[in-house]
């Protein structure tokens, strides 16, 4: 053993490693390719040094096809360039220079952050290198003055004196009729006024009417809802239109249109006269028909808008589970627009309770037969002020009841 190390110590550098190999095997007389040195620390070439302009993959230049300029190992064996990450620098540090710093976007600079967001801002420090700090909000009182200033007037929620103005004369017009109704409110009689006879069968006229308005319009308004609610047919749009008509059609015109349909000479009237000797006109049944006229279109909406917001899901699996169309009507979708329902019940009893123009026109106003609570101020007004002052105020607490009846819907603030 001494012997043979000998020999191989004598032996060339080139030669060795081939003593004891046979003549015949190529893979032996091939030369190895050198292998790379290690680079000194801060002698690494920069990182636009590490892969040349010209070269491929292969490690050849597109012009002369020779290998390109970097790792030997790779040149010579002509295998494929493994990736750029191979030949990073560790440190990323030009030739014995400090390390480069890292060139930030526009966009993405601290202080292009802090102003678009109002969170951040920039701050240059001792080395002129970019350091971030937090500041507080736009709303606590930035003291960067690049950052966006807001104005005290914007940040105090105040608003324009104009504003203020004409919104403080919208309050006053809505607010001094209510006050010199109270003004005039005879308090020492008043119980006296509300007591009266005339007063009492006004009253019970007027909730017999309402709530008899109410009932038919329930009855009519219910299905004509959901028929515009389920059902799409021609001249869907026109049908609605009419229906909601006589919410912005003054009261006496629609008085005058009830006499010249129900009248004795009307459309209908004459043939009901002749027929069945039913006169509508200036009876109770007329002034709950007008009542109705006037109201009814608030019930139909409300339950309409009811209907379209619910979901069908519910009524679809109730018809896959064998239940027939009016029992699902009946145990599934009047539960499901009670809501709606009880709402429109309501708008519609309170404007039946205060209509006085189609009633007027179309029922008159025969104490004890017509005359509703809205036509015995009308009438008191010419003989007893302070009994219609009374009647007034028990119509604004009527008012006050139902708006506190209806606070989930119009009063929610409260």
């Amino acid at each position: 053993m001494r012997r043979r190390a000998a020999a191989l110590r004598e032996q060339p550098t080139a030669d060795r490693g081939r003593a004891g190999e046979s003549e015949e095997d190529p893979r032996a007389r091939r030369p190895r390719a050198p292998r790379c040195r290690p680079r000194a620390r801060g002698a690494h070439r920069s990182r636009r040094q590490v892969r040349p302009r010209g070269a491929r993959q292969g490690g050849r230049r597109r012009e002369t096809g020779e290998p390109g300029d970097r790792c030997p190992c790779r040149a010579q064996q002509g295998g494929a360039w493994r990736g750029r990450r191979g030949h990073r620098l560790r440190d990323r540090r030009p030739l014995g220079g400090r390390p480069r710093q890292r060139r930030q976007h526009p966009r993405k600079r601290s202080g292009h952050r802090a102003l678009s967001r109002g969170g951040d801002t920039g701050r240059q420090s001792a080395s002129g290198r970019a350091s971030l700090r937090r500041v507080r909000s736009v709303a606590g009182g930035p003291k960067d003055p690049r950052l966006v200033r807001v104005r005290r007037s914007v940040r105090r929620d105040r608003p324009p004196l104009a504003f203020a103005i004409l919104a403080a004369i919208g309050v006053a017009f809505f607010l001094l009729p209510l006050l010199g109704l109270l003004y005039r409110t005879p308090w020492n009689t008043a119980l006296a006024e509300l007591t009266a006879s005339e007063a009492l069968t006004a009253l019970r006229l007027s909730l017999v009417v309402s709530v008899a308005a109410t009932a038919l319009a329930l009855l009519l308004g219910i299905p004509l809802a959901w028929i515009y609610a389920r059902i799409t047919f021609p001249g869907r749009d026109l049908f609605r239109a009419l229906t909601t008509l006589p919410m912005i059609l003054p009261p006496v015109v629609g008085g005058v249109a009830l006499l010249f349909a129900f009248g004795r000479r009307g459309l209908v009237g004459q043939f009901l006269d002749a027929a069945f000797g039913i006169r509508i006109p200036f009876t109770t049944a007329g002034a709950v028909l007008a009542a109705t006229f006037v109201a009814m279109p608030f019930l139909v909406l409300t339950v309409e808008a009811g209907l379209r917001s619910m979901d069908r899901r519910y009524e679809d699996a109730a018809r896959t589970l064998g239940a027939s169309r009016s029992l699902v009507f009946r145990r599934v979708t009047l539960p499901l627009i009670a809501p709606s329902i009880f709402a429109g019940a309501v708008l519609c009893w309170a404007r039946a309770l205060g209509e006085f123009g189609a009633t007027i026109t179309f029922a008159g106003s025969l104490p004890g037969t017509t005359q509703t609570l809205p036509l015995a101020i009308y009438n008191a007004l010419e003989t007893r002020p302070e009994g219609a002052v009374v009647l007034s105020l028990l119509l604004l607490a009527v008012s006050l009841a139902i708006l506190v009846a209806m606070r989930d819907r119009y009063l929610r603030a409260f």
